[in-house]
This record gives C-alpha cells, sequence and structure tokens, in this order.
C-alpha cells in the first residue's frame, strides 16, 4: 500500500469539477459567491479600507519610480553630465524608498486591524447563528466538526485576509504598472518578456485544479478528526469501561491518516507554484538580459533602458509569483469561508411571532412528527390530549414511545409534522418561542452544568434571581446542605462534565435551576431517575409543591413518583393507547391499571 495514494484522494471526475467544469446534475465550487461574501464583511470598514488601498497604491507607484531613476540616471552618469548632482538624486532615492517603507508599514499595520475586525464579526455571527438554527440542525452533525468551522477554518480566514489581500492588490497594481512603463519604453522588448505568461498560465492551472479541491477537503477532514476528538473525550468513561481504546485509536489513525495524505499533496502542489515562478523569473531575466544586450549593442535602446527592463522584468514575475503563492492561501480561505458561510446559510429556527401570558392551558389536536422525512414509521401519529392549567400529566410508554418528543414540540425544540398545538387556544405557530419557554421550566434526564459557580448555574433558571432566591430554590430542591459543604459552597465552581459532584447532586442542582425558572409550565424528563431512592422520596414532596399551580409534564419510569399526578398517557410506538384522569384509568384496570398492580 502506498504511504501518499494521491489517487484514492482525487479522481478524475472530481478534478473535472475542480476545474471548473460541471458535473452532471451538479454544479461548480461557487468560489465567487464565497469571495463576495468575505469582501462584504470588509467592506464594513469602507474609510479604512480606502486609506489602505491608497496607500498600496503610493507604495506601488514608488515600487516603479525606484527602479525608473536609476536606469535614467545609468544613461546620464555615463555621459557625465550629471555626476556633480549625484548626492541630489540619491537623497532623491533614500526619500522615496523612504516613503515606500512607511506606506507599506502603515497600509499592513491597518489592515490587519481591519482583517481581525472582519475575522470577529465573521466568529461573533458565526456563534450567534449557532442559537439561531432548529435542533435538528445539531443532532446530524458531530460537535466537533462545527467547533472546527468556528476555530480553524475562521482562523484560515484571518491569516489571508492579513495577508494576502494586501499582497493580491499589490500584486495586481504593480503588474499593470510595470507592463505600462515597459510597453512605453520598448513594446518589442515587453512582448519578449511576455513569452512566458502563458507557461505561467497553464502551470498555475495545473497546479491549482488540483490544490483547489484538496485544500477543501483537507478542512473537511480536519473537522471529521476534530468531531472524533471530542467525542473520545467527551465518551472517555464509556471508552474505557468496554476497553474500546484500540477502537478509538484506530479510528483516530484512519483520519489522521486521511490529513497527512490530503496534506502531503496540497502541500507538494502548491509547493511547485514557487519552483516553477522562481524558475520563469530566471528565464526572464535571462532573456531579458540576453536579447536588451544585443539591441544596446546595435544602438535600439540605451543601457539604462536595459537597467530599467531588468529591474521591471523581476518586477513583472515577482508579483505574478506573488499571486501564485497567494493563490493556494486564498483558496484554503475560501474552503473554509464556504464552510462557514454554509452554516450562516442554514435556515434559522422561526424564532418571531405573538409575546404572550400563558395561563397553561395545552392542547395536541392529531399531532404528528417524524425526525426524518423519508422515515418510515412516525415518532408520533395522531396524538391528541387536553390538558387544563395547572393540571399535573404523566407521560408513560417504553423506550422510543414518542414521550420525550411530545415535550420537545411542546418547548418548540421540534416543528411538528401535522396537527396543532395549542397553548390558551393559540396555535404555538403564532407565539413567540422565546416567550414561550421564558415560562417553561425543562429538567432533563441527563442535567448538564456549565463551568461556573453553582450559584449561576442555579441561576442559569433565571438570571435576575438574587442569591437569596437562589438559595430557597436549591431548599425546595434538598440541594442546600451538599452545596454547603462544597469547598466554596455556592461559589463552588463547576466543570461541564461535573466530575467533582455526583450524578444525584447535579440532577438536584438542575432540579433546583427549575424552581429559580418559577415557569408556568413545567416539563420533566425522567427527572428523578438518576437519584436514589432515598434521596427520590426527600425531594418528592419538594416537586409536588413546585408542580402545584403549575401545569406538569413528568415522564417517569417509576410509577411512584406519579402518585398525585391529575392526568396519565399511555403511549406505545407513537400512538396514544390509553388516556385520561389517573384515578379513572386505575379503576378501568386498563394497560395503566395493569402496569401499577404489576
Amino acid at each position: 500500500m502506498k504511504i501518499f495514494d494521491y489517487e484514492r484522494i482525487l479522481t478524475k471526475e472530481q478534478l473535472k469539477t475542480a476545474s471548473g467544469k460541471k458535473k452532471k446534475g451538479g454544479r461548480a465550487d461557487n468560489w465567487k459567491y464565497t469571495l463576495k461574501r468575505i469582501l462584504d464583511f470588509v467592506a464594513e470598514q469602507k474609510i479604512l479600507l480606502i486609506i489602505v488601498i491608497l496607500l498600496v497604491v503610493a507604495s506601488s507607484v514608488l515600487a516603479l519610480i525606484g527602479p525608473f531613476i536609476i536606469g535614467r540616471l545609468t544613461d546620464r552618469f555615463i555621459d557625465g553630465s550629471t555626476f556633480n548632482e549625484l548626492h541630489i538624486w540619491l537623497y532623491g532615492l533614500a526619500l522615496i524608498y523612504f516613503l515606500y517603507g512607511l506606506a507599506s508599514y502603515f497600509q499592513n499595520y491597518w489592515m490587519v486591524s481591519i482583517a481581525q475586525q472582519t475575522v470577529y464579526r465573521i466568529r461573533t455571527k458565526l456563534y450567534g447563528q449557532f442559537f439561531k438554527l432548529p435542533l435538528r440542525f445539531f443532532d446530524k452533525r458531530k460537535h466537533g466538526e462545527l467547533m472546527s468551522r468556528a476555530t480553524n477554518d475562521i482562523e484560515t480566514i484571518s491569516a489571508t485576509l492579513n495577508s494576502a489581500f494586501i499582497q493580491v492588490v499589490s500584486s495586481i497594481l504593480t503588474l499593470t504598472g510595470t507592463v505600462a512603463v515597459m510597453l512605453w519604453l520598448s513594446p518589442l522588448l515587453t512582448l519578449i518578456t511576455l513569452i512566458i505568461v502563458p507557461l505561467m498560465f497553464y502551470g498555475m492551472r495545473w497546479i491549482t485544479k488540483r490544490t483547489s479541491l484538496l485544500f477543501k477537503q483537507q478542512q473537511a477532514a480536519i473537522g471529521e478528526m476534530n468531531g472524533l476528538i471530542e467525542e473520545s473525550i467527551t465518551g472517555q468513561h464509556v471508552v474505557k469501561a468496554f476497553s474500546q481504546e484500540e477502537e478509538m485509536l484506530r479510528q483516530f489513525d484512519e483520519k489522521n491518516n486521511r490529513i497527512r495524505n490530503v496534506g502531503f499533496w496540497s502541500l507538494t502542489y502548491s509547493g511547485f507554484i514557487p519552483k516553477v515562478m522562481n524558475t520563469l523569473n530566471s528565464l526572464s531575466f535571462a532573456i531579458v538580459a540576453f536579447v536588451g544586450g544585443l539591441f544596446a549593442y546595435y544602438g535600439h535602446i540605451s543601457i539604462g533602458t536595459i537597467v530599467i527592463f531588468t529591474e521591471y522584468a523581476r518586477q513583472f514575475t515577482r508579483p505574478l509569483n506573488d499571486l501564485a503563492n497567494q493563490f493556494n492561501t486564498v483558496l484554503s480561505a475560501l474552503a473554509g469561508a464556504e464552510r462557514v458561510f454554509l452554516i450562516m446559510d442554514e435556515e434559522e429556527d422561526k424564532m418571531d411571532g405573538e409575546k404572550v401570558a400563558l395561563q397553561g392551558n395545552v392542547a395536541f389536536q392529531n399531532v404528528s412528527f417524524q425526525y426524518e422525512q423519508d422515515a418510515k414509521t412516525p415518532t408520533l401519529s395522531n396524538v391528541s390530549f387536553t390538558i387544563k392549567a395547572g393540571q399535573s400529566v404523566a407521560l408513560i410508554g417504553q423506550t422510543g414511545a414518542g414521550k420525550t418528543t411530545i415535550l420537545q414540540l411542546l418547548t418548540g425544540l421540534y416543528e411538528k409534522t401535522a396537527g396543532e398545538i395549542l397553548f390558551d387556544g393559540k396555535q404555538i405557530d403564532v407565539i413567540s418561542k422565546a416567550s414561550l419557554r421564558e415560562q417553561m421550566a425543562f429538567v432533563l434526564q441527563d442535567p448538564f452544568l456549565f463551568d461556573m459557580s453553582v450559584k449561576e448555574n442555579i441561576r442559569y433558571g433565571r438570571l435576575d434571581a438574587t442569591d437569596e432566591e437562589v438559595i430557597e430554590a436549591a431548599q425546595k430542591a434538598n440541594a442546600h446542605s451538599f452545596i454547603e459543604k462544597l469547598p466554596e459552597g455556592y461559589d463552588t465552581i463547576l466543570s461541564s462534565d461535573g466530575n467533582q459532584i455526583s450524578q444525584g447532586q447535579k440532577q438536584l442542582i438542575s432540579i433546583a435551576r427549575a424552581f429559580v425558572a418559577n415557569p408556568k409550565i413545567l416539563l420533566l424528563d425522567e427527572a428523578t431517575s438518576s437519584i436514589d431512592t432515598v434521596t427520590e422520596l426527600h425531594i418528592q414532596a419538594a416537586l409536588e409543591n413546585l408542580m402545584e399551580g403549575r401545569t406538569s409534564f413528568i415522564i417517569a419510569h417509576r410509577l411512584n413518583t406519579i402518585r398525585k399526578v391529575d392526568y396519565v398517557i399511555v403511549l406505545n410506538q407513537g400512538k396514544i393507547i390509553e388516556h385520561g384522569a389517573r384515578q379513572a384509568l386505575l379503576e378501568q384496570q386498563g394497560v395503566f391499571g395493569q402496569m401499577i398492580n404489576k
């Protein structure tokens, strides 16, 4: 097996696509649109950008003036006509190159500022976009891969803006000015100099049609590896518990090898560019020196003109060389930017709507839902029920019956496929999701804590809660006693994995967070499943107090935790097979009655 198997990375069909040819039923990479999007962000600092461009123009003009003066001085000094004025010309040249250095310094200084501000806005918008996207977007993507887009891809854009923008603009101006002056001095010698341009063009085309796709695949491969690393670190307990260290290393080696292969060929092909350009640069210089020498020998041009042409020949190929080198950097940045903009262009969650004060009446009318459009069977099918404000509802059923899905539909985390969901008679579609969720509290089966103090984790339920309200909420959740025993009490900093405390204690903090939120609707998804029986008994009374006067939906496998609920819904494979008042269902001795009497 080849260590660097290029054929496995790019196929002939991919090379056609990379060179701009459309696949049947597909389209070429939209790099022009991506570039325009980046420039739109850059253009937000128009004044500073105009100043930078003016400085680039000034430095390019000054770079052209220097060699021209040297050439003209060469002719004049040969006949000795201005030898006595040499010091004046030297002072003039010194001033020109000083101004050139000054313009170069400030254009680079201000361009760094523009680049950092641009990347700051892109990063901010991308991070904000994460909170606007529906939950199903994250269900289909690895978190590490998304993190890679927010870090690696944006840093690639930053590095490119810091260096490539000025070099590209400067190279284009220098190239245009150089050709114009060369044509003015000697059209014939200029045409001879331009012989190398077709060679440069075809060489660049051959290289870049390979590197463009390779850079995109490199960014994608890095994202995949970051996703695996994030998974392996987050799931360390599972990896070790099942002794899958070797399997994780195998997967990592596979993805790492992919990055090595793609990186090797992308850098190998992009590395050809300076080699090819330097070779052609030397060839151009040799041609100008040889042909120019012949022209001077026969008196067609002066020696000073040859001096100018040799310098301009270098200046002619140098911007081409710079453009070639920056082209790879730009391709890499465009690949990263495209991955960033793809997230920005994702359809956002619908957050607009009417702000309402909920009473707590909830109704499902023939609601159906499926996570995947092409799913053979829906997750929920024609689910209907009506709950009055203040009632407590138990959702019962086997794993996969659709219990958690109902809660997610209630909060608007997912959009129903069919039917209607009503709050106080108003359809969920016309209610602002922010307004809806502000009046709900969700206690998950697997509690999540942030990298902040215990106090701030509880206050997350309502950010304006006072310290007294936080402590009161912890007392109601029976969390106060163990919190006080922590090293810093309520000011103890917890990590996101919460390894300093037990799973049950994490759940108690999560329940305290729900207390402090003071919601109209309470959603408990296996809220006591991670708590031992003794602790469960202690908090059961507190939960009952919390549910009093509030509409509450409770998912529980332990049936003793729903002894005092008002209403019971029994689900099976996404359908309601039994529902009604708890006592009435017990008397009917149906499915629920049989479950209780087991």
